[in-house]
């Protein structure tokens, strides 16, 4: 049986999610720009990319930053001038040498979607591809305001799409299952998304082991300070100098 996230992320997904525009990937890609100014110079993984809205903006100011993601349907959805740009792969398998980014990014809680074992396995690794200096940009959720304002229950319809939406915390995770009806039609399907709710706390032990330093913690994408009311837990991490190094 194949993962969640293997089969969500598709036309539906792009249809319920196309409110997260250029507009949000701009402000998004100058916040990172100006708190990580390492991200504007040398190779660049925007990992997790879906069609590429924030690295077609970050790419006007770094040439070298090119994306990966494990979904072709959302790669097709990218701009042609960004298509030799874009890997497809698994980000639990990354086809990067040591030490060879200047930066990683991970825009829109793409960090979070396996186990504990490989989450952990992931944040290793991104530590691995980084240089000494590096700077890592990790855009979660704020899981305290996850857990505060669930809501159970609802129903949004989108350009002849109904979703029927029900939310609960399972297991530490935030678990989102999706009835979706092509309205002219009435053909429905099953999706999910389950997202592990790690705590800031918990995010900053995962990078200490991968090598990385917090430098600063962001709440919105325009440069607010983060509190427990922020939508969004956004951190910039620093690759340490290695001992060899």
């Amino acid at each position: 049986m194949a993962d969640w996230f293997e089969t969500w992320f598709d036309e539906d997904y792009a249809l319920l999610y196309a409110h997260r525009d250029a507009e949000e990937a701009s402000l998004a890609v100058a916040l990172a720009l100006r708190e990580a100014p390492e991200l504007a110079h040398g190779p660049v993984l925007d990992l997790g990319c879906g069609a590429g809205r924030h690295l077609e903006v970050l790419r006007r100011t770094n040439p070298q930053a090119f994306g990966m993601d494990l979904s072709a349907a959302l790669l097709r959805r990218a701009a042609a001038r960004l298509r030799p740009w874009l890997l497809r792969g698994d980000m639990r398998a990354l086809p990067v040498k040591d030490g060879a980014l200047s930066g990683a990014c991970l825009w829109f809680t793409p960090f979070g979607y396996f186990s504990d074992a490989q989450n952990r396995a992931l944040m290793l690794d991104l530590g691995r591809v980084l240089r000494p200096g590096g700077a890592l940009l990790m855009d979660y959720l704020n899981a305290g305001l996850v857990a505060r304002e669930l809501v159970p229950e609802d129903t949004l319809e989108r350009s002849g799409v109904r979703v029927q939406s029900r939310r609960a915390i399972e297991g530490g995770r935030i678990v989102k299952r999706m009835t979706i009806t092509q309205v002219d039609t009435g053909e429905t399907r099953q999706v999910l998304e389950s997202v592990r709710l790690y705590q800031p706390a918990d995010i900053e032990a995962l990078a200490a082991d991968a090598g990385l330093r917090l430098r600063t913690v962001k709440g919105t994408y325009a440069g607010g300070s983060f509190t427990e009311d922020s939508p969004r837990w956004i951190g910039l991490f620093e690759k340490l100098p290695t001992a060899e190094s």
